[in-house]
Parts: C-alpha cells; structure tokens; sequence
C-alpha cells in the first residue's frame, strides 16, 4: 500500500448535503466485490443524468482527474457499505473534504488510503471557493496543512494512529503484523505453559484418553 504524504490537486466540489453511500455506490452493484474498476460506478446516477452541456462534475474536466473531493455536511451516511469508499479511491480520490462525515464511511476511508478532512466555516468556505474556479490546492497530511493557491494555509486535526497509518502506506493487517515478534513470542510462552492448546484433533483425543486414565487412576 503507498504511503499518504502530500497531494497537490484540483478539487471537485459537490454541492449538497446528506451525500449518502447509495448515492455514491448504488445498492445495485453491490455484488461487485472486486475494487478494480469500480470507479466508473462512482454516482453513477449523477453521471447518468449528466447531459453533454453539463457532464457530472468528476467528467468534466479538469476534476475528472481531482484526487480531492469536497463536500458538505453528512457526507457517507447511510449504509455501511465499503464499496462506497472503494468507487471513490478507483476514481482516484485520496482525499475527502466535508463538514461532517458518516462513522463508519469515515473510518473505511482510513482503511483505504484515503484521508477524511472535516472542515467548517469560514476555513470550508474557503475551500470550496478555490475549487469553484478549478484552482490546485495541496493537503499535506505530514504537516497537517492545507494550502490554497491565494497563499493561504489551513490546519486540520486527525487523531495519531491513522496518520501515522497512511503515512507509512500501512492497512490494518499490515498494522497488526508489526507486532509478529511479540506474538510469536507470546505463542512461545503459552505453548509450553499450556501445550494441549496446540494439539491436533488426533493428539486431543489421545490427550483425552489419559486424562481419563488418570482420573480413573
């Protein structure tokens, strides 16, 4: 998995409210499980509707090649679905800018590479101005800063642990593993304090059978 530092980008601005996963990923294609590809679902009723005078926002260009999206408020409710996350990281989305998220779209995010930002105010104002006129914006997740093409420069909160996650390209079972040495080392301990743990169903049954003979004496 590659490592988050620093993106500089155009960012596409969706103007609306409650932007639910279904709106993002249809319950339809629910059934596609295999994330490559899935960004051309990415609202796909959006697109769908969108005419040729006026294409949905991530096919015209030059956002439809934004790897940042900002939103409003209750971006990601609704249905837990991971799709949704994974549409949006095919498209090419790293970064997501909102006034407030879904829990649990926020915390898949993470879990894909991908960086949720809540904004509000005068800062979000900002924010969605510059991408109004298509002007390239960097989110620095190293300084925790986001950087306007005006000069101007944000911070932005996001807790320890996934930042030092996307920062060094880690998922949650890559996470985990950097802990194999303990582990290893644990199972070492248990297996001689307590051996029948590790047995197999045939020396279980043996084990077993012993057990019994001594308590029969």
């Amino acid at each position: 998995m590659s490592a988050f530092t620093a993106i500089t980008s155009v960012a596409a601005y969706l103007d609306e409210d409650a932007v639910d996963t279904d709106i993002i990923f249809p319950a339809r294609f629910l059934l596609l499980l295999n994330k490559a590809g899935l960004g051309k679902l990415a609202f796909h009723e959006r697109r769908t509707r969108g005419s040729q005078e006026e294409p949905f926002i991530l096919d015209r260009a030059p956002f439809d090649t934004a790897q940042i999206l900002v939103a409003a408020k209750d971006f990601g409710t609704g249905s837990s679905r991971e799709q949704a996350v994974w549409a949006l990281a095919d498209q090419g989305i790293r970064c997501i800018i909102a006034e407030s998220f879904g829990e649990i779209f926020f915390a898949n995010c993470f879990k894909n590479r991908m960086l949720p930002i809540v904004k509000s105010g005068t800062d979000l104002a900002m924010i969605r101005a510059a991408a109004g006129r298509a002007e390239t914006m960097t989110v620095d997740l190293a300084a925790k800063t986001i950087s306007l093409a005006d000069g101007a420069v944000q911070t932005f909160e996001i807790e320890a642990h996934p930042r030092d996650m996307l920062l060094r390209g880690l998922d949650e079972i890559a996470s985990i593993l950097e802990d194999e040495p303990e582990m290893r080392q644990f199972e070492a301990q248990q297996r001689n304090a307590a051996p029948w743990l590790y047995l197999t169903p045939g020396q279980l049954e043996h084990f077993d059978d012993l057990e019994r003979e001594n308590a029969l004496g």
